[in-house]
């Protein structure tokens, strides 16, 4: 919990300070300090600063309190955290100083934020960490919440045939970069959640965040029953009750927790369904306040956001009415009784299968501001939603398009920053979002890009090598595996990313679709190709984990000459390896079920240019000049039909456009007109879809209406 350091010398006392507030994690002077304190432990503890000052011989501490060059660093980084920290001089406080005050809450399931802190699964978590990270940057009053999951997610190995095994190990509090949350009553802050017929606790703790502070639920005490213990163990695991049950701790005591901790949002943000509590609770805080009904949806409405990320129907969280009633029973209350129905009405939805609880339906029902992830979910969002809004065309639903963006200081790989800071100055990073800033990227010299792409592909493969080394070692696995963790890749080899969840409509072996002329591209004597593939599948998706089987068994076939590989328990730590460091990055979902990807967008501002089907922000992203887009000849229901044409366009511009290009090289080795292409794919996509053009317009489009609403009546909570 941040509190078992050894002992700091006085000189260089404030590292404790800095390696609990993830803060570091995007900051390159504070990345540089703890890599320079000892860099072999700073690989081993997987960049974690926490873990590492809790293992540093004694002796280091006190040879680098007597760096010069280390303590210059370390009073760069404690000051620039500090600033940080207090500046009042911010984006937000100087363009909307009259909401500089106003509180936004962020409710999610989960947040990535650092591979230290394992309470993420995928694309949601990835998005909400970097929410937080920009609305830091932004000077934002911005406030996470969220479970503190003792058991993460599941970490992923795979057997010699190919079948995703799942462990769980328990987070060592002392490793992670958290800290007890306390009141302002300096108690320990503990909520009381009502759970059917009982009461669960749940004891808040917190991470900080730069400017940003995230609150994390745990139920793990032992004053509750065994089996609410495990409500907040594992992300997403359990079956549909135990799923309800997290969604209720998460709204009720996320809301509790708030009011605890003495913070009064102006704003409740919903990222994702799972959340959509947070406006029961709220609605009958105003209700035991003596408010009707209606003025206290109305209230509850004009101060929600909710955001919507999933274009499949069956995504949504739905419960049968009887499974609700049973676990909300606790939180009726006699009082609250009589609007049972009207209550139980806000989720009312039939999903196709019958009527039922459904949690998008309740935000839809409880927001004024609605989102989607990108300008194709949002069409895909307003025509699944219709029956929401009786009587009301589709194209007049409420719900606006935000498209995803991702954390540039977080996302660009540190050669590549330190090659802007060379050709740009520092200032790149305050101009994230003016698009004739980023023309420069055209000016860069193809050598001097080159080189640092190089850079970045031999960091990815030492990655890749290093983990095949330790399954050898560690888990004693066959020969096989080892050659299908990806030991016999060719550094010089075009190489192309394929990394994300494991999930049929994102088809990951489409491009297996014909193998003998695959086999054939992969192979070719002067102008080789390589596979790097890495996902997981969710625990209870047998058919992600079939296509991940087959998708193994490629990687381990010796048809495919090594040229496959596939990489073991993805997670944050891996991500910034494969974004880094691939030539291209693939991908080929089926339209239209892919609400934004922004794996893709990580790797082009590291000029990873896209090959992709149109779908997600690709749709809105390719211009012609900055990646290629998939284009098959096929439309309609007929998934065969659709699959094989997506795969000869897949093929087709592998064999004509990718690959000639990619291996047309000058008399020094550099190949100009593939650079045109990395350089228009930083070009295009860092001011478009970096977090930085994303916050300003969640703060512009949904917060300040919603802001501003409550200063002209006085509605708030």
């Amino acid at each position: 919990m941040t509190s078992s350091f050894p002992a700091l010398p006085e000189r260089i006392k404030d590292l404790g300070e800095l390696a609990s507030d993830l803060w570091w994690s995007w900051h390159f002077r504070a990345r540089s300090l703890f890599r320079r304190m000892d860099y072999p432990l700073w690989r081993a503890t997987a960049h974690n600063p926490v873990s590492m000052l809790r293992q540093i011989a004694p002796e280091r501490l006190h040879a680098v309190a007597r760096d010069r060059a280390f303590l210059a660093l370390y009073d760069d980084a404690i000051r620039d955290l500090r600033a940080a920290r207090a500046s009042r001089e911010t984006w937000w406080a100087l363009t909307h100083g009259e909401a500089a005050a106003k509180t936004i809450a962020y409710f999610s399931a989960e947040f990535a934020l650092h591979q230290s802190l394992p309470i993420y699964a995928g694309g949601l978590g990835v998005l909400a960490g970097d929410f937080c990270k920009e609305a830091s940057d932004l000077g934002m009053p911005f406030v996470g919440v969220g479970f503190m999951y003792p058991q993460g997610y599941f970490h992923q190995r795979v057997s010699a045939e190919g079948w995703q095994e799942e462990t769980y190990e328990h987070l060592d509090w002392d490793d992670a970069p958290v800290r007890p949350a306390v009141t302002p009553a300096g108690e320990r802050c503990l909520v009381e959640v009502p759970l059917g017929t009982s009461t669960v606790k749940a004891l808040v703790w917190q991470v900080k965040v730069g400017k940003v502070s995230l609150l994390l639920l745990d139920t793990g005490l032992e004053e509750n029953a065994p089996w609410d213990r495990e409500l907040s163990a594992r992300l997403y695991g359990g079956n549909q009750e135990t799923r309800i049950q997290q969604e209720i701790v998460l709204g009720l005591g996320g809301v509790r927790a708030l009011r605890a901790m003495g913070i009064e949002p102006t704003v409740w943000h919903l990222n994702e369904g799972h959340a959509a509590f947070v406006t029961l609770q709220r609605i009958w805080d105003h209700l035991e306040q003596g408010s009707t009904f209606d003025a206290a949806l109305e209230q509850v409405r004009a101060t929600t956001v909710f955001t919507t990320h999933t274009p499949v129907p069956a995504g949504h969280d739905a419960f049968p009415f009887q499974l609700v009633e049973t676990h909300l029973a606790g939180a009726w209350g006699s009082s609250l009784g009589a609007f049972r129905d009207r209550l139980m009405a806000l989720g009312s939805y039939d999903n196709g299968g019958g009527t039922q609880f459904n949690m998008t339906a309740l935000a839809l029902r409880t927001a004024a501001g609605i989102n989607a992830v990108s300008q194709p979910h949002g069409e895909v969002t307003r025509r699944m939603w219709t029956s929401i809004w009786p009587g009301t065309p589709a194209e007049k639903l409420p719900i606006k398009a935000i498209t995803n963006g991702v954390h540039a200081s977080t996302w660009v790989a540190a050669p590549l920053g330190k090659l802007f800071d060379d050709s740009f100055g520092t200032e790149w990073r305050d101009r994230l979002d003016e698009p004739e800033f980023w023309d420069r990227v055209l000016d860069i010299p193809d050598e001097a890009l080159w080189r640092v792409r190089l850079s970045m592909k031999a960091e990815l493969f030492r990655s890749i090598q290093d983990r095949a080394r330790k399954r050898w070692t560690h888990d004693k696995v066959s020969a096989a595996q080892v050659v299908a963790a990806g030991t016999l890749l060719d550094q010089s080899a075009l190489t192309i990313g394929f990394a994300r969840r494991f999930a049929g409509y994102k088809r990951p072996d489409l491009i297996f679709h014909d193998a003998a002329r695959l086999a054939s591209i992969l192979s070719a004597a002067r102008r080789p190709v390589q596979i790097v593939f890495a996902g997981k599948a969710h625990p209870a998706d047998d058919q992600g984990k079939h296509h991940l089987q087959q998708v193994y068994r490629r990687a381990a076939d010796p048809a495919f000459g090594g040229r496959i590989a596939f990489v073991d328990d993805y997670d944050l730590h891996l991500a910034q390896y494969l974004v880094h460091g691939c030539d291209v990055w693939l991908n080929h979902p089926r339209k239209p079920m892919e609400a934004s990807g922004t794996s893709g967008m990580k790797a082009a501002i590291n000029g990873i240019p896209h090959l992709s089907i149109g779908d997600g922000w690709w749709a809105e992203g390719f211009n012609g000049a900055n990646g290629w887009l998939i284009q098959g000849k096929a439309h309609g229901t007929d998934q065969e039909a659709v699959d094989a044409a997506d795969a000869e366009a897949l093929y087709a511009l592998l064999e004509e456009q990718v690959i000639p290009t990619f291996y047309d090289r000058d008399a020094h080795d550099v190949p100009r007109a593939w650079l045109r292409v990395v350089k228009e794919a930083i070009r295009s996509t860092m001011p478009a879809y970096t977090t930085r053009r994303m916050m300003k317009q969640y703060a512009e489009e949904l917060y300040l209406p919603a802001i501003m609403s409550t200063m002209r009546v006085g509605l708030g909570d």
